[in-house]
């Protein structure tokens, strides 16, 4: 047997010696708990790249500078001035306060480049502050800006936020024509900020009177057009506190029963499409709320043209940041289980489930069948319970024979009528034969 070479006993002496001794962690164990911000691995991205990428303006690092995003750097420079103006203070005052929490925002992004982390470059620190300031005012005045129900004018040409009347981003122009993409790009999980950025901002602006709940009631009015009832708690991203607020309005007393149910889900429970679940007798009705999690066996949504991008993004975040959930992943898995075809979209649109913004009732059963590709469901997730409710109850007999009686003799009025017609049919002879044999 050959006898192994320095460098190998070098390496075996020295992890023999680690398993004897208290081990330190890694900078990646040390950092994993901290980052909230991720790099789409490109297994995922490679399905639908457009859903992952920024296509107007770059927040944070992993964007920044790319060419098709540069035309929106002057439009971000003066909202920086524009933000300093209305608030009154200096940017000294703003610069200082992230500089005291500068190694935690660091640290909110996964896979950050040398040319931002603080030592690794020259200049690289001060790069990192300029950007999260510029990006974080940018984002605040597009909020407000958005916040505003129409332009009232104060001059001839200013506007209430004190942009001109013709401003190509803060404007009803740009409210009508950029919004949107700006919109989008803000919930893709590569374009975020760390919430810090936002609090730290706000903090100092408003001479600390306001914290993360009036951010949080902003971003929540930007995407719902419409107020925030209770405080949802300190948020991580943009995206987190879109996330937390479709799960928001959530029943409690079915919460308890959900989870007492799922101990006993079994893996082999399918869910059938809607076509056949309304077949089975299963009626299908509106949730009366808009959280993703009041769905159950007892008891909507619009898919637009951002509607694939927004999910793949809450999907993905779900995947890579440990405790986050899973709330998000497993209602698209449902809903691609019960979607099959255009026949099941439809249902569910005249139903109120379905809010069809995008034409096409194929292109949206499609959409939803392609959502959940690459996608992994733990054992237990949020939506065991319905799935083994609806399973158990397709399986009774009688519903079975109900099921294959709607879908072959009652497909169309002519076979109704037929069944209809063969039923009397066989009554009459019944009633003949019997009338023969009494009097006869």
């Amino acid at each position: 047997m050959p006898f192994p070479g320095p460098n190998e006993t070098d390496w075996i002496v020295q992890v023999n010696e680690s398993l004897n001794s208290e081990f330190p962690p890694s900078d990646g164990q040390r950092y994993w708990g901290k980052r909230s911000i991720y790099k789409v691995r490109s297994c995922i991205t490679e399905l639908n790249r457009k859903a992952y990428q920024p296509q107007v303006v770059s927040f944070g690092p992993y964007h920044n500078g790319k060419k098709h995003l540069r035309p929106m750097e002057e439009h971000k420079d003066r909202a920086l001035r524009h933000f300093l103006k209305k608030s009154g203070k200096s940017l000294e005052l703003f610069l200082n306060s992230l500089r005291e929490v500068a190694q935690a925002l660091e640290e909110s992004y996964e896979a950050l480049d040398s040319r931002w982390k603080k030592g690794s470059t020259k200049g690289a620190a001060f790069r990192f502050l300029k950007l999260m300031i510029t990006d974080g005012c940018f984002m605040l005045e597009i909020l407000r800006t958005a916040r505003l129900e129409g332009t009232q004018v104060k001059q001839e040409t200013t506007q209430e936020n004190g942009y001109i009347v013709n401003d190509p981003i803060f404007s009803d122009h740009g409210k009508l024509h950029i919004m949107p993409y700006i919109k989008r790009d803000m919930l893709m999980l590569e374009n975020q900020l760390p919430m810090l950025v936002l609090e730290r901002l706000v903090a100092v602006e408003s001479d600390h009177k306001e914290g993360h709940d009036s951010i949080n009631s902003l971003i929540h009015k930007f995407f719902f057009s419409s107020a925030l009832s209770e405080d949802i708690g300190k948020c991580l991203h943009v995206l987190d506190v879109y996330r937390k607020s479709l799960l928001f309005f959530e029943k409690p007393e079915k919460k308890k029963r959900n989870e007492d149910k799922s101990n006993k889900v079994r893996r082999t429970e399918i869910i059938r499409s809607a076509t056949e679940l309304h077949e089975h007798g299963i009626r299908l009705r509106e949730s009366k709320t808009r959280s993703l999690k009041d769905i159950s066996f007892d008891s909507g949504i619009t898919v637009d043209d951002i509607f694939e991008s927004v999910y793949l993004n809450l999907i993905v975040f779900e995947h890579f940041h440990v405790g986050a959930g899973d709330e998000v992943t497993s209602y698209i898995f449902l809903m691609d289980k019960i979607i099959n075809d255009e026949k099941d979209v439809a249902l569910l649109h005249t139903k109120g489930i379905i809010e069809n913004a995008i034409g096409s009732d194929r292109a949206i059963a499609e959409m939803f069948n392609s959502l959940c590709k690459e996608v992994t469901l733990r054992p237990k997730s949020s939506l065991d319970a319905v799935h083994t409710e609806v399973s158990t109850y397709c399986k009774q007999t009688w519903y079975k024979w109900r099921a294959t009686l709607r879908h072959t003799y009652f497909k169309s009025p002519w076979s109704i009528i037929s069944f209809i017609a063969a039923i009397l049919l066989f009554a009459l002879s019944i009633i003949q034969t019997a009338y023969a044999m009494i009097y006869h």
